[in-house]
Formats: structure tokens, C-alpha cells, sequence
């Protein structure tokens, strides 16, 4: 396939977070076609039941190039026109997969070795499969990660911290709401607390930000609701414990706030000849942790698009991030060290 197949193939796949088995077995047989030419070394890494992350190598991976494969919801197939290739994970991250995939070609047929692909599961809900490649790793050197940043090299991400809160309160009939408890009263009273937590800013970074993304609760319009919930999320840009202890400061004898996710800001490193930009987002480098070498982060795509009913991926940015991924790959190959 070309790049533009290869791209809208895997679009065509639905692969939202925990259903990423189907996507998985597909590049699989893709690359065992080019592993099979190349005297590369083709293995899935389990995750879990059904979930594996996929990598090929050539030789001893000095550099490793790696996205996700997972998306969020809800899935809906591509589409093509002269520009773009839509749908759902055409910027994140599918078709940095299909740019990866084509880098890799490009640096074979060049006679290069020592690099890898490695594609993940689970980012966009808590980095599982960065989690189990960090405690495999294969000795590389440099990891290119790829995020949809316009094919501009981020020098910094925000980071991610995730709550869930609950209330709890007792049924009644609503004409009598004296004898219960409001579950989703409480939880509103929460919530409008959280909202006016004063948060850091960093020069670099910006400020940090907050999401209220899900809500849920009740029984019935006519019933004092027993039981609520919210998911929230905050975009941090220094250390978590000031967050960490407003959040539940504001719970205390109102709910219970139980954090699900720490991915702390991050720090990225410069690469000579490529435009630079700051991304809001979380990835899974924090999660790597080192273990696949030195993080560089780009990728071709607009991060606004990202998630949306819009998403879609310039035809012209899927080419020149070949061209970026491979000569990024050679130049670490050649010395050892980024040009900066």
C-alpha cells in the first residue's frame, strides 16, 4: 500500500481504547511482509488479553519511532479527498503509523539499520501499553514519538492529572426532598468548588487548565438522587501537589475524589532545522520514562482536529513527515546525538 492507503486502511479499522486487537493483527501482517524482506525482527509484546503492543526491528535499535494505534470514540470510517484523508484517527494516530511505516521503507532502501517501529495501545485512556514497553526495553537510544504537532518538534507538553469523584446521598420522593440526600446536589457543590482552584502557570507551558468531562447520577427526574459522579481532568504544567491537595480539599465531606491518572509534564528536547511549537497535550513519553532513550516529540497533523467530527490529516504533511522521520532517524544513526 501508499502512504495514503496504508492511512485510510487503518482509519478503516476501528480501534477505540481496549478494541485495538483487530488494528494490531493488521499492522502485524504488514510488517511481517516487510520484516520478511528486510531481515527484521517482528514481535507483539502482550499487554493484556487480546492487547498487544507490535514492534520490528532492524538490527540493534539505536532509534525507535513510536505512536499509538488506539483512538477515542466514537469511530466513523475515511474519507479522501485532494487534501485531506479523514476520519477517525487520521491525525491521532494513524496516520503517523502509515508515515512511520513509509520512514521505514525510506531508510532501508537507503541500507540503514539499528531502528525500530513500536506501536502502542492505550494511550488515550492511561498509557498501558507505554507502561509494558517501559519494562521491555530494547536498548534504543532515541525515541521519535509521534503526536499530531504540524510537523513543528514540541519542546514541552503539559501534564495530565485525572480524578473521578463521587457523591453518595439517600432516595427520596423529590416532594419531600428534606427526607434524603442529594448525590448530585453534593456533587455540583464539588464541582463548583474545584472550578475556583487557583492553578500554576509556567512560562514555557502556560497556564494550567481544567476539564469537567463527564457527569453522571440519579434515578429518575422524580427520585432524590443516592448516587453521582464525575471524570475531570487537569492540564498541568509543573508538579501535581498543589492540585493534588485543593482537589481534596474541596471533596472533604462531600465526595470522595480517587485520582486514576498521573502523567507529569515534560521537557523535550531541540532538533536542529526543524520549526518548534509547545503542546497543551499529554503523551506517552512521561510513561516511557527513558527506557527507549532520549524523547523527541512530532508528527503531522493539527492536535485541534484531534478527537473531533472533524478530523482529518493534510495529504501533504503525511509526505514531508516521511521525509522528517527519516532524516531525523539518519541523523541520530550517523552521530549518535541530535543537531541542535
Amino acid at each position: 500500500m501508499n502512504l495514503f492507503e496504508l492511512t485510510r486502511a487503518l482509519v478503516d479499522i476501528e480501534s477505540t481504547t481496549n478494541r485495538e486487537q483487530q488494528v494490531g493483527d493488521f499492522l502485524f501482517a504488514q510488517l511481517s511482509f516487510l520484516a520478511a524482506r528486510t531481515s527484521g525482527r517482528l514481535e507483539r509484546i502482550a499487554v493484556e488479553q487480546h492487547r498487544d503492543n507490535i514492534l520490528v526491528a532492524w538490527g540493534e535499535p539505536i532509534v525507535t519511532l513510536s505512536t499509538h494505534m488506539d483512538t477515542v470514540p466514537p469511530f466513523f470510517p475515511s474519507l479522501e479527498d485532494a487534501d485531506f484523508i479523514w476520519g477517525r484517527g487520521s491525525c491521532d494516530a494513524k496516520g503517523i503509523i502509515a508515515a512511520m511505516i513509509a520512514a521505514a521503507e525510506n531508510l532501508l532502501d537507503s541500507g540503514a539499520t539499528n531502528f525500530g517501529l513500536l506501536f502502542v495501545v492505550g494511550e488515550e485512556r492511561n498509557s498501558a501499553g507505554a507502561k509494558v514497553a517501559a519494562a521491555n526495553p530494547r536498548g534504543s537510544r532515541f525515541l521519535i514519538n509521534g503526536e499530531p504537532t504540524e510537523n513543528q518538534l514540541a519542546l514541552g507538553s503539559k501534564g495530565a492529572l485525572r480524578f473521578e469523584i463521587t457523591a453518595h446521598g439517600k432516595l427520596a420522593h423529590s416532594a419531600y426532598p428534606e427526607l434524603g440526600h442529594s448525590a448530585i446536589h453534593a456533587l455540583l457543590d464539588v464541582l463548583r468548588a474545584i472550578r475556583m482552584i487557583s492553578m500554576p502557570e509556567d512560562a514555557l507551558l502556560g497556564p494550567s487548565t481544567l476539564n469537567i468531562g463527564t457527569i453522571a447520577g440519579g434515578r429518575a427526574p422524580n427520585v432524590v438522587a443516592d448516587h453521582a459522579q464525575a471524570e475531570i481532568m487537569f492540564r498541568t504544567v509543573g508538579g501535581p501537589d498543589e492540585i493534588r491537595q485543593a482537589v481534596l480539599a474541596a471533596a472533604a465531606g462531600r465526595a470522595e475524589a480517587r485520582e486514576v491518572l498521573h502523567t507529569p509534564a515534560m521537557r523535550l528536547s531541540a532538533f536542529n532545522g526543524l520549526p518548534t511549537t509547545v503542546v497543551a497535550f499529554a503523551t506517552d513519553i512521561p510513561t516511557f520514562d527513558g527506557t527507549w532513550g532520549r524523547p523527541f516529540l512530532i508528527g503531522p497533523g493539527s492536535i485541534h482536529l484531534a478527537h473531533t467530527a472533524e478530523e482529518r490529516i493534510p495529504k501533504s504533511q503525511l509526505l514531508e513527515a516521511v521525509e522528517i522521520y527519516a532524516r531525523m532517524a539518519r541523523q541520530l544513526l550517523a552521530t549518535g546525538a541530535a543537531p541542535v
